[in-house]
């Protein structure tokens, strides 16, 4: 069984799906999963209360780093991505050619974007952090449309940085 609340954010509402195990996904603005799970609103768990805390420091430049339970789903390459995501630095960016030397497989920047794009929990797990080597953003939760977003959270980071 999994749960859902929604996030009124900066960038438009975050549908956040979380199990008795920690947060499962954050959908970004206009993005729907179907899963086979049913899904039961509940905005009164400690795993909600926590992540409403922490998304509002975040958005309100004081939380660089995030310290919730999550609840991955994932092949093992993706694990090892997303596991990395987390060691960019607040405010830093990163190139997927310098993330996949990072992890070992310098030769595999497109999986890394693959994975990046594949990432269930964006914004908790900074896949926004990754850009392009010429230093373009490229896309953000699996399409363009969301650059924007990306943008504004590169932005605000850039902004807090160092505060």
């Amino acid at each position: 069984m999994f749960y859902t609340t929604t996030y009124e954010s900066p960038v438009g509402p975050l549908e956040i799906r979380f199990s008795t195990k920690g947060i499962r996904r954050v959908l970004l603005p206009g993005r729907e999963i179907v899963e086979d799970e049913a899904l039961t609103p509940d905005g009164s768990s400690s795993v909600v209360d926590a992540t409403v805390k922490q998304l509002n420091e975040y958005f309100g430049g004081r939380r660089e780093r995030f310290a919730l339970p999550l609840d991955l789903d994932g092949t093992e390459f993706q694990m090892l991505v997303w596991e990395s995501l987390v060691s960019i630095a607040y405010g830093s960016t990163c190139t997927y050619a310098s993330l996949a030397k990072k992890i070992g497989r310098p030769k595999a920047a497109r999986p890394v974007g693959t994975a990046n794009a594949a990432n269930p929990i964006p914004i908790i797990i900074p896949c926004h952090r990754v850009i392009g080597a010429d230093g373009s953003l490229t896309g953000y939760g699996g399409g363009s449309e969301l650059l924007y977003i990306k943008e504004h959270l590169l932005n605000l980071e850039k902004a807090n940085a160092n505060n």
